[in-house]
């Protein structure tokens, strides 16, 4: 069993080709389901974020491992399989757990050390559990992942420096809210922190956004603003709290499910007062923008949820009033056509990602912090790999000291065909002492290799002792025939 990442994110692909490579959650789940049900592939998990989908799987054989899981993306994505493998990454075994525990640390991030990812691969992990997909190998690599992640974010200072991909789209945004920026209220200074405890995964979402947003200068283009949010998931009630607490005069929520808007609307409006949050049905969020400022969607619909005919008889009720919208879904939420029209500015993952990138600078002042993490990392990988390989000799010492207890029951019928008349109390004292001769004679060698086997290439370990004692630790009676008192020695 081997642990294997397949994958595509903002460093190795476009926006456009992750947007054809986003998959709904229904699918997501299907697409996992035939994984494990091909013959290459023994559990699964996908991250799916708005700047990567990456699979990570355990697999007997990697070549047909990286074979099934790209094909089946291909299949379910309708992306020709020749153009996925040229913007796939492809980690195996230690490379691949590397990967996984910087992606949670915020390493890999488009904005680095930006803090939403933790949940997302908290959210991947659950999604796999419930949808069957997840084995013990995976579980364990994930909950490690989010350890590791917790870590980093405890001991290093990493996304206290960086914004998160909210923070950055609303800096980006602020640009182009600038030049309206004297008809805001007067005052400017941003609201005191805040929660907005609406549920658990909106209080999961917003936690820790006043330490994640405290060293990034606060724009003063929000002050007085009228904000619209589509979608009350966890990225839209991080925006929501974010807007609220830079100083926005009002917040209209729009979702699907209107209850669930409505307990974001009100929640805002008792964390940030003298806020006015407001919920609406998500049909009517085309008659609100004709009185916005900004709009902020994130709904991770498939299909567009503003294109250009609607934004555009939106702008013809606006007496030139500018119109910034700001998309942060993927797949886009917003069409990209509405660029051409008179007074709007769009803001989408792309031009993030060129911010990003043009900010790369930024990141010197952080170089002790991301050092600080990798060593997080390194460490995390090392004792990660310690417990597996010390798990992995675990079947072998149990064929071990279950072949040792068939030779003392076969030598004890053996006696009882020599001995007929030996007494029960003769023949207990006989059994029981060979069964103790045997188990310390095996107790410093099974403790000893464990150890061994903890250790780099200790599986070498291991493997001299099947040869050794020509031991198959996959045959049935090497683990079904051992008593309980024997399986808690190992």
């Amino acid at each position: 069993m081997s642990v294997l990442a397949v994958g595509m994110s903002h460093r190795s692909s476009s926006v456009a080709l992750l947007e054809r490579v986003a998959l709904s959650d229904e699918t997501r789940l299907k697409v996992m389901s035939e994984m494990v049900g091909t013959s290459a592939v023994n559990e699964a998990m996908i991250v799916a974020t708005c700047n990567r989908t990456e699979v990570y799987a355990d697999v007997d054989k990697f070549h047909a491992g990286v074979a099934a899981i790209s094909e089946l993306l291909s299949w379910h994505t309708g992306v020709p399989l020749s153009e996925l493998t040229r913007h796939f990454y492809v980690h195996y075994e230690e490379r691949a757990i590397q990967h996984l525990f910087s992606v949670a640390c915020g390493l890999d991030s488009m904005v680095v050390g930006e803090g939403q990812i933790l949940g997302q691969v908290r959210d991947s992990l659950k999604s796999a559990q419930q949808g069957g997909t997840l084995g013990r190998v995976l579980n364990d690599l994930g909950q490690r992942a989010l350890r590791v992640g917790k870590r980093a974010h405890t001991e290093t200072h990493l996304d206290h420096a960086g914004a998160d991909m909210v923070a950055l789209g609303l800096a980006v945004a602020g640009r182009h809210l600038s030049s309206a920026a004297e008809g805001g209220a007067e005052g400017g200074e941003a609201r005191a922190a805040a929660h907005c405890p609406v549920d658990a995964v909106h209080a999961e979402a917003v936690q820790g956004i006043e330490e994640i947003t405290a060293a990034i200068p606060q724009p003063q283009t929000l002050t007085g603003r009228s904000v619209m949010v589509l979608g009350a998931g966890s990225m839209s009630a991080l925006s929501a709290n974010t807007v609220a607490r830079r100083g926005a005069g009002s917040v209209v929520v729009a979702n699907r499910t209107f209850e669930r808007a409505a307990r974001l609307a009100e929640c805002l409006t008792e964390a940030y007062e003298p806020i006015r949050g407001r919920a609406i049905a998500f049909e009517q969020a085309a008659d609100e923008l004709a009185g916005v400022d900004l709009v902020i969607s994130c709904t991770g619909a498939q299909g567009l949820v503003l294109t250009r005919e609607t934004v555009q008889a939106a702008v013809a009720r606006r007496s030139g009033r500018p119109l910034v919208l700001l998309d942060l879904a993927l797949p886009r939420d917003i069409d990209e056509a509405v660029r051409g029209l008179p007074g709007v500015e769009l803001v989408d993952i792309e031009d993030l990602r060129q911010a990003a990138a043009a900010g790369a600078d930024e990141a010197a002042g952080r170089t002790g912090d991301v050092s600080a993490v990798r060593d997080i990392v390194e460490e995390e990988v090392a004792e990660y790999q310690s417990v597996r390989r010390a798990e992995l000799v675990a079947p072998t010492v149990v064929a071990l000291r279950s072949k040792a207890r068939m030779v003392v029951d076969t030598e004890l019928s053996r006696l009882q065909g020599r001995l007929p008349d030996l007494d029960d109390k003769a023949r207990g004292e006989i059994v029981h002492a060979m069964r103790r001769v045997v188990d310390k004679l095996l107790h410093q060698p099974t403790v000893r290799v464990k150890q061994l086997a903890a250790e780099p290439n200790g599986d070498s370990y291991e493997a001299a002792l099947r040869e050794l004692f020509d031991l198959d630790p996959k045959t049935p009676d090497a683990v079904t025939n051992i008593d309980p008192a024997v399986g808690k020695e190992m």
